[in-house]
């Protein structure tokens, strides 16, 4: 049976059709090198999505199957001449099979608690993080690990060995309100906290606020902005990823800003995708465009505005990782390249694939383990072939991800955001 939705699911046959089928996107597919199918490629995905819009296939397990182990690191859409929108068709297929298709009860109570009653509400999520970081700091992470409990519990143990030290979350206090610039005023600022980014990386945020305050920011930070959706829509739960998209607009529209500043890669991807994701909704799809266009990732905002030269040196060898949605959906190539140079002392070392997929995908590392183990390996070479002594990178998955690996390989490497780094330049902070 299928689950009730609102808004019917409608594959964009348009941007379906653009496809030539040329192949081009099959040396740019994760999935589809370490696999070696068809219909692990985008464009074997793309053959399969048109079949079942045209009812020649039902949107079945075998559908699922295929549209899920994609990665929606959308690198096909950056080799595509054709310009499809791969991202968005695969997101569209997956909305698709869970509107016609009924999990187990087990899986839906799951998919509920998480994108119903989790993601769209923050105080939830803080009330998660407070108590994880109540585990953390009790001594239960100790029994839970040294008793083999986290193995019995299937996923959840393995979402609970990603987590690094959570901060303190009286921390995140510091990170609300109106915040004044430092010296003359040169831009009005709206911050877009995130969720994993305001638990778990907190002292991120903090960096963020502190570097935009330093270039002339008075930063307003709207206390009812929730979770931007970008796991509900990789999950094809399209319904509450749109409730979610109206609430961050209204968040944010009336407070005369030159800017939205995001530092999570992911976040910014799908904030500036909110109106395909509203197109349909007469009273939003206006809005959704004009809260779109002020989005800006925090490198492509400090870029854009001649940042200062902070005073401190980094001196370290360091390379950098491109989170997908960063480089492949908001094509954002220079700007965090151009804000890391900008640090004296750097000694930058080029990642060789930076621009491919860590294998953190939102939760893609969860539910496809194998297959994400895999395309972290080859990226763990890579930048240990670096000898860097730190590794950026701007989304918070990749952070997880990036940081997993180090740990299994115990090498000397810290996983940073860019933004920390040249936090701490000017701060004059030692590394």
């Amino acid at each position: 049976m299928a689950k009730a939705n609102t808004t019917p699911i409608k594959i964009s046959v348009d941007r379906l059709v653009a496809c030539t089928h040329c192949g081009l996107c099959l040396p740019t597919c994760p999935t589809y090198r370490e696999l070696g199918l068809e219909m692990d490629s985008p464009r074997g995905r793309l053959y399969l999505i048109r079949a079942v819009d045209e009812e020649r296939l039902p949107a079945n397990d075998s559908f699922a199957k295929y549209t899920y182990r994609c990665l929606d690191c959308r690198a096909c859409e950056t080799a595509c001449p054709s310009g499809v929108h791969f991202g968005q068709l695969i997101e569209e297929a997956r909305a698709l099979y869970e509107e016609h298709n009924r999990r187990p009860l087990s899986v839906r109570l799951l998919r509920k608690f998480v994108f119903e009653w989790l993601f769209p509400y923050p105080r939830r999520i803080n009330m998660l993080f407070n108590l994880l970081w109540f585990y953390q700091k009790s001594g239960l992470r100790w029994f839970a690990r040294n008793l083999g409990i986290l193995k019995l519990m299937g996923s959840t143990g393995k979402m609970e060995a990603l987590l690094p030290e959570l901060p303190a979350p009286w921390e995140r206090k510091k990170i609300r309100g109106i915040i004044s610039a430092q010296g003359e005023r040169r831009y009005r600022v709206g911050f877009f906290t995130g969720c994993v980014m305001n638990t778990v990386f907190t002292p991120t945020n903090l960096a963020t606020i502190r570097v935009l305050v330093a270039n002339g920011c008075e930063l307003v930070i709207p206390g009812n902005q929730n979770c931007c959706g970008a796991l509900n829509i990789h999950s094809g739960e399209r319904e509450a990823a749109s409730r979610m998209a109206r609430r961050n607009i209204r968040a944010f529209e009336s407070l005369d800003l030159d800017a939205i500043v995001v530092n999570a890669a992911g976040c910014g991807a799908t904030l500036k995708e909110y109106p395909e994701l509203l197109a349909h909704d007469p009273e939003y799809a206006e809005r959704a465009e004009t809260f779109s266009n002020k989005v800006k990732d925090i490198s492509e905002f400090l870029v854009g505005i001649e940042m200062s030269t902070p005073e401190g040196e980094i001196r370290k060898r360091v390379t950098y990782d491109e989170p997908c949605h960063l480089v492949h959906a908001q094509k954002i190539h220079d700007p965090p390249r151009q804000m890391i140079h900008k640090i004296p002392g750097i000694d930058f070392v080029e990642l060789r694939e930076s621009e491919w997929c860590c294998g953190s995908a939102g939760i893609y590392n969860i539910l496809q383990p194998e297959i994400s183990a895999q395309i972290l390996e080859r990226k763990i070479k890579y930048i240990q072939d670096t000898e860097a002594e730190i590794v950026l990178t701007g989304n918070p998955g990749c952070l997880l991800q990036i940081q997993m690996g180090i740990r299994q390989h115990q090498l000397p490497i810290r996983v940073m955001h860019p933004i920390d780094l040249l936090d701490a330049a000017y701060r004059k902070k030692e590394i």
